[in-house]
């Protein structure tokens, strides 16, 4: 009884070929394929060995005829592009054994396959967990397909995906990518090469949402990053393992590596994550602060302002922070503060404030913003995270051109004039604002926004609590 060898012979190129396939061919009485692939092993096939080809879609036929020829006491090379055994020739060779009841020696040898090789002229995109998807309908129904993919996008698999479009496949690259984008980024990683080792060598890398699958045909490999992915400076595609993060970690403190843990969860978990990264730092502290993901919807920042007045911070312009009560002075951390030369301050505890709002009628709230209004009446940054009353007057001192503040976090809350207040700080323009919009808000709330724009500088790096 003689033996078939199912060979994979890599992706096309001679020098991907392994060295134990290349004796298998050399050493076959026979050898079966399909035609296209007999070019790239002709040379290594011995003199007076036979040669069988067949076209596409032969697959059930070449197997057969290689049971024949083991049958008759030959050695027998199935060849098969890639890994043999991955979309290949050795799944059908070991179901065709137990069919025929046959007692030929399987082996199967493995080769380098085609995500692999696309793998490396991406750079590093499969760093980390991989599935590979076959759009190809022919043996899978569209519905199996559709789920895995949905599970792939989902599980936050680097993907690999293998016969992504034909002639008569054209759609199913379009949906992939429209169920892709209801889990991750837009700006996720995507790299596309197509006859890849091969003559005609293409290279692309992009991203989800710019990725046209109108350019992709059935010599492509189509791998997309996972939410970790990145496009580095020369163009490569890193999908990091974990080692620098696992270094860093060495450096933060527990209650720091929960807060960072925290942050990659909610990140995930946004219904948009194509935001820009300042309102997207904001956001994250603020849904981290209340596990309120309705911030999504009411958290409110002018273009850039978080990003502004971190400057406006770093350089000195703004020295201090005014606070509405003392639970927002309470919250904003003091590790950061000292770090920056920044002094966080509430007045209500002047002792001017009592008489003064006796006698004038007003709230304790309100008098403490005149107070720190006279006090700074340029460049301070307030935050505001109880009293509607205390913003209107602030509001009412930028009016009066009594007050010019570098930066305005407004998150009052309660039910009487709170929505108003809000509205009253948003029509100036020319002021960096945070609002929580609506009823909602709070100390909690103001105060971490205040930190969310001291520590902006981690913000790339998603490392907050830094100052814990």
């Amino acid at each position: 009884m003689g033996k078939i060898i199912v060979a994979g012979i890599g992706p096309g190129c001679p020098s991907d070929i392994t060295p134990a396939v290349l004796d298998a061919v050399r050493g076959a009485d026979a050898i079966v394929g399909y035609k296209y692939y007999f070019q790239f092993i002709e040379q290594y096939v011995r003199d007076g060995a036979e040669c069988i080809d067949t076209g596409m879609k032969r697959e059930r036929d070449r197997a057969q005829q290689a049971f024949e020829l083991a049958e008759q006491g030959k050695t027998v090379v199935v060849i098969s592009s890639g890994d043999a055994s991955i979309y290949g020739m050795t799944p059908l060779i070991y179901e065709m054994k137990r069919e025929r009841h046959s007692d030929v020696e399987i082996v199967s040898l493995p080769g380098i396959s085609a995500f692999q090789k696309a793998s490396s002229l991406l750079g590093a995109p499969i760093g980390h967990d991989l599935c590979i998807i076959s759009l190809s309908d022919l043996m899978t129904p569209w519905e199996v397909i559709e789920r895995r993919i949905k599970a792939a996008a989902i599980g936050d698999f680097v993907t690999a995906i293998y016969n992504p479009r034909s002639n008569g496949r054209y759609w199913q690259l379009h949906r992939l990518v429209e169920l892709f984008l209801e889990q991750r980024s837009a700006l996720t990683p995507v790299g596309y090469v197509r006859q890849a080792g091969r003559d005609g060598q293409d290279v692309k890398v992009t991203t989800l949402g710019e990725f046209d699958p109108e350019e992709v045909d059935m010599f492509t490999v189509v791998i997309i990053g996972n939410s970790q992915s990145r496009i580095s400076h020369d163009g490569m595609i890193i999908t990091p393992r974990g080692y620098y993060r696992e270094q860093q970690g060495q450096d933060t403190k527990p209650g720091q590596q929960i807060m960072i843990e925290s942050f990659n969860t909610i990140e995930k978990e946004l219904h948009d994550r194509d935001i820009p990264l300042d309102r997207k730092w904001a956001l994250l502290h603020a849904i981290h602060t209340t596990a309120d993901f309705d911030m999504e919807r009411i958290l409110y920042t002018d273009d850039h302002a978080v990003e502004t007045l971190y400057h406006q911070v770093a350089s000195g312009e703004i020295k201090t922070i005014v606070t509405d009560v003392t639970m927002v002075t309470s919250g904003i951390r003091k590790g950061a503060l000292a770090r920056l030369g920044i002094e966080a301050k509430c007045y209500l505890g002047d002792p001017r404030v009592a008489e003064m709002a006796a006698s004038l009628g007003i709230t304790r709230t309100q008098v403490g913003i005149r107070l720190a209004v006279e006090e700074h009446p340029e460049g301070a940054l307030f935050a505001f995270g109880n009293a509607p009353t205390a913003l209107m007057e602030l509001c009412d001192l930028i009016r009066k051109g009594k007050a010019h503040p570098a930066g305005i976090i407004a998150a009052p809350v309660g039910f009487v004039h709170v929505c108003e207040s809000k509205h009253m700080v948003k029509s100036f323009k020319s002021i960096p604002k945070i609002i929580v919009e609506g009823r909602k808000g709070g100390s909690n709330l103001a105060a971490t926004l205040c930190n969310a724009i001291l520590c902006y500088d981690d913000a790339e790096q998603l490392k907050p609590g830094r100052d814990l």
